[in-house]
């Protein structure tokens, strides 16, 4: 799964959770995604090589805590 935003890191991703920024999640090609519970994002997207791996706590479908 990937985050609405193309984060290059995910010391970026949890700024940008820290500063209030709403981000949501998608997966390419594999249908809806949960809109609350735990997901596992990896980025940056597709064709980049993925860097970083993230457990993340969606609420209403957005990213609420990155592990």
């Amino acid at each position: 799964m990937y985050t609405t935003k193309n984060f290059k890191s995910k010391k970026d991703l949890k700024t940008a959770i820290a500063g209030g920024e709403r981000i949501g999640i998608f997966t390419p090609g594999l249908g809806t995604v949960p809109a609350n519970g735990t997901v596992y994002l990896e980025g940056p997207h597709y064709p980049l090589p993925h860097k970083w791996y993230a457990q993340a706590t969606v609420v209403n479908g957005i990213v609420t805590k990155v592990k």
